[in-house]
């Protein structure tokens, strides 16, 4: 079974990309803050990227800003790149579905 989710915080307004072959895509970044606290006593917070593809993409573009609260569930692929002619594997995490918990954007937000 393959399944991620998660509940954090937009860090930045989404922004969607078209791709040569029409497909639309968005990275986003989303701030989790854990559940405890370190030896500090404070919490720390995990940046998780994440990728949305067409639909998605476009959903949460037109309803979301930086700071907004969303849901997100989806898998985790290896992704292969390429770095200074090192091939190097990442796990990347891919959006099937979200979930607004944040009221959404103004009208004059959307425009």
């Amino acid at each position: 079974m393959n399944n991620f989710s998660l509940v954090g915080r937009l860090t930045a307004d989404p922004v969607v990309k078209d791709l040569d072959g029409g497909k639309k895509v968005s990275n986003i970044t989303v701030a989790v803050q854990r559940p405890f606290k370190n030896q500090d006593g404070l919490y720390e917070t995990d940046f998780i990227p994440i990728t949305l593809w067409q639909g998605l993409a476009e959903s949460l573009s037109t309803y979301c800003v930086k700071g907004s609260q969303i849901a997100v569930s989806g898998r985790m692929q290896m992704k292969t790149t390429f770095l200074q002619d090192q091939q190097i594997q990442m796990v990347e995490v891919i959006a099937e579905k979200i979930s607004f918990l944040s009221s959404p954007k103004s009208e004059e937000e959307a425009d």
